[in-house]
C-alpha cells in the first residue's frame, strides 16, 4: 500500500471496526468515495484488498458487502498469529538469518525510529506504521523459509484485524496509543536481536507476546466490539 490508497484502505477498515458501516451493508463505491472525499479508484482498489482480509465479502453479482465478526474471532486469530510467527521466528533462529535479512528487518526499525522520533503521532502514521509492520513481519515468516506457516497465516489473516498491518489508531487517546505503538516497535527491536544472536526460544516468545498487544492496538474496547466470550455479531458502536 503507498499514499492515497494506503490512506482509503485505513479509513475503511476504522469505518468497520466503529460500525460506520455495519455487518451485511453492500459497499457502495460512489457513496463510499464521497464520504472519504476521494475519487472512485482508489475505493475501488481498496476493496478487493479489504475482502482478503476478511472485512468484506465479495458477492457473486459483484460488489461486496461488510462482513459479521466477533471480538472473540479477532482475538483467537491474533492469538494464533502469535504462535505460528513465534515458530517461524525460532525456525529462522535457528537456521541463522542472511545478511540481507538482517539488513532489511534494521530497515524497517529505522522506518519506525522516524515515525515515533517527532515524539507524537500523526493521523498518516496510521498507514506508514501498518506498511512497516506488514514488511516486518513478513520478512520473518518468509525468512523461515516454511510454506506451511506462510500457508496458514494467509489463511488465519482473512479473519478481520487478525493480519499484523491491520492496526487501527485511538483517535480519541494518540498519546496513549503513541506510547503502546512505541511499546511495540521497541519489541521489534529486542525481536531483531534475538534473531542476530540465534536465541531460538527468546524470539519465539517475543513474538507471541508482540502479537498479544495487537489487541489493544485495535482498540477493541472503544471501538464498543464486545467482551471475548460474547458470540453477538458485531454491529455499530454502542449508543
Amino acid at each position: 500500500m503507498a499514499g492515497k490508497n494506503s490512506r482509503v484502505i485505513v479509513r475503511i477498515r476504522e469505518m468497520i471496526l466503529h460500525g460506520e458501516l455495519p455487518p451485511g451493508e453492500r459497499v457502495r463505491e460512489v457513496e463510499l468515495a464521497a464520504k472519504l472525499g476521494v475519487s472512485r479508484t482508489p475505493v475501488r482498489e481498496a476493496l478487493p484488498i479489504l475482502a482478503q482480509e476478511g472485512v468484506l465479502t465479495q458477492l457473486d453479482t459483484r460488489g461486496f458487502v461488510v462482513r459479521a465478526f466477533t471480538a472473540q474471532e479477532i482475538m483467537d486469530a491474533i492469538d494464533v498469529r502469535g504462535a505460528l510467527e513465534g515458530l517461524a521466528a525460532r525456525m529462522l533462529a535457528e537456521q541463522g538469518p542472511s545478511r540481507r535479512l538482517i539488513h532489511s528487518l534494521h530497515e524497517c526499525l529505522r522506518d519506525g525510529d522516524e515515525i515515533f522520533a517527532k515524539g507524537h503521532l500523526a493521523l498518516a502514521d496510521e498507514a506508514r506504521y501498518g506498511d512497516m509492520n506488514k514488511q516486518f513481519h513478513s520478512l520473518i515468516v518468509q525468512g523461515s523459509g516454511s510454506k506451511v506457516v506462510a500457508e496458514a497465516l494467509e489463511r488465519n489473516g482473512r479473519i478481520p484485524f487478525a493480519a499484523a498491518h491491520a492496526i487501527a489508531f485511538d483517535k480519541i487517546d494518540l498519546p496513549r496509543m503513541y506510547d503502546h505503538l512505541l511499546y511495540s516497535h521497541r519489541q521489534h527491536h529486542a525481536i531483531v536481536q534475538a534473531l542476530e544472536n540465534g536465541e531460538s526460544s527468546r524470539v519465539a516468545a517475543l513474538m507471541v507476546e508482540h502479537a498479544h498487544g495487537a489487541k489493544v492496538s485495535i482498540n477493541l474496547s472503544r471501538a464498543g466490539l464486545r467482551p471475548a466470550g460474547e458470540t453477538a455479531e458485531i454491529s455499530a458502536l454502542d449508543r
